[in-house]
Formats: structure tokens, C-alpha cells, sequence
């Protein structure tokens, strides 16, 4: 705990003025480096005996207001939580894709003085100790850090097969046995979703080959995969939080149970 406990502080003096609004509650830092913790535990899932993947890459969402402040800082306390990442990975012997990525984001649904966090689990191919801006979804700017993966045991080989595709969706869990799903509030969808922002016909999952991809198809509020708007279509990894209206939808892939 004393070297977490001291990159904390390190990282509190380093952003604290950032966040710090008066008497409105500021964001402090700490508790993203907990809730990044908590994110690994909670996506963790196990792929073979005694070897767990975890989600590489996540997006931090803060309100209009403090994203700004965000924005100004977030690159040295970005690098800062790829290291608490990194190193709680490797506490948990969990499993990462490639280089672990925190970026910072705006959102119009984030609260003021609070955070969200998306992860995913993606193939990246960064190298060690880089740093990247990439423009965000509303035309602001997302700060990213790429850390290179170290003393983790390479992506599984097994076959695509093995995988079984599966949405969670409202505590509910729905197999993709079909090579085309669509999603929306119409009874006809093969997957009703109750939202009043989701159309009729919102999304498709197409599996093509050894991929899924979500398409749009022409909703009236967009799609979103992983905080990016679906423009044509998207790729799907195991993690990718899909996005419809005020409804979050979870890709992800599970091996199936063999027999005992």
C-alpha cells in the first residue's frame, strides 16, 4: 500500500487545484484510481484455467464543467492511472489485451463533480510510454495514455468458436446465436429494448466472419460503442458498452462451460 498511497498523493497535489470549485464538490483523484480498480475486478472474466482477462482501455467521463479542468491536467494524471492500472493487474495476475489507455472525456449526462468510467478490452499496439490526443465524440478533445503491457501472459489462441456472444442488457443476459440481431423498442426487434430514446429499429449486431460489428440503422438518437457514435457501423470487443438512449448494453465474450 505505500507506494499506491504515495502515487495517490502525488497525484492529488498534482491535480488538485483542477478540480476545486468552491464549496461544490470537487472530483478527487483518488477516486478514480479506486473506481479503475473496482472497473478491473467487476469486467474481469476468466477465459481458461487459471488465466483471467481484464479490460485494457477506459474512458472517463466528466460533466461540461469540469471537463475543461480535465482537459488542462489530464495527461500526467492520465499517466498516473495506466501505472495503477498496470500495477493492479499484475496484483490480481490479470490478464491485458496491449498497452492500457486512459482517456478523458466530456459528457452531457455526467453529473458535476463526478466521473464515469467505460472500459473495454482491445488489442492496441501502442508503444510503451506514449501519449496521444484524439478528437472526442461532441468536438471536444479526449486525452489518452498508452502504457506498454508488461508481465502479462499473451492474447489466448483458442479458437473463435470456443467464444459464445452474449449481450447484457437491464441484469438480463441474451445469447447472439444468429448472425444478424437488431435492437429496438418495436415488439418485432428481436431484442425489445423499453426506452422512449430508443427507436423501433435502432441497432444491428452482423457477425461477419470472426467478428460482430453494430450498425445504426438510421436511429433518431445515434448509437454509441464505447463513447463514439456509431457512424455505418463499429467493431465489437469483449467489454464494448453499447449505448441506446438512456440504455447501456454490455458485448461480451464467455467460454463455455465444459463438462465437470
Amino acid at each position: 500500500m505505500g507506494f499506491l498511497e504515495s502515487l495517490e498523493k502525488n497525484i492529488e497535489k498534482a491535480v488538485r487545484s483542477a478540480f476545486s470549485t468552491g464549496s461544490r464538490r470537487r472530483v478527487e483523484p483518488v477516486e478514480i484510481a479506486s473506481a479503475l480498480r473496482r472497473e478491473l475486478d467487476q469486467e474481469a472474466f476468466t477465459i481458461s484455467a487459471g488465466r483471467t482477462m481484464a479490460p485494457n482501455v477506459f474512458v472517463v467521463e466528466f460533466s461540461e464543467e469540469d471537463f475543461p479542468r480535465a482537459q488542462n491536467w489530464g495527461t500526467p494524471l492520465a499517466e498516473e492511472l495506466c501505472d495503477v492500472v498496470i500495477k493492479h493487474a499484475r496484483s490480481q495476475a490479470y490478464t491485458l489485451q496491449g498497452a492500457v489507455k486512459v482517456s478523458f472525456t466530456r459528457s452531457a449526462e455526467a453529473e458535476a463533480g463526478g466521473f464515469r468510467i467505460h472500459s473495454s478490452a482491445q488489442r492496441t499496439t501502442e508503444s510503451p510510454n506514449t501519449t496521444a490526443p484524439a478528437p472526442a465524440p461532441d468536438g471536444g478533445h479526449r486525452i489518452a495514455t498508452g502504457h506498454g503491457r508488461e508481465d502479462h501472459a499473451p492474447p489466448p489462441t483458442a479458437p473463435v468458436q470456443r467464444w459464445v456472444p452474449v449481450l447484457d442488457l437491464g441484469g438480463e443476459r441474451y445469447s447472439l446465436n444468429a448472425d444478424s440481431i437488431v435492437l429496438g423498442r418495436s415488439a418485432e426487434a428481436d431484442i425489445t429494448v423499453e426506452d422512449t430514446g430508443v427507436s423501433r429499429r435502432h441497432l444491428e449486431i452482423r457477425r461477419q466472419g470472426e467478428h460482430f460489428v453494430a450498425v445504426d440503422l438510421g436511429s433518431t438518437n445515434g448509437s454509441y460503442v464505447d463513447g463514439e457514435r456509431v457512424i455505418g457501423r463499429a467493431e465489437l470487443v469483449n467489454g464494448s458498452v453499447i449505448t441506446m438512449g438512456r440504455t447501456r448494453i454490455t458485448f461480451r465474450l464467455l467460454t463455455p462451460k465444459g463438462p465437470r
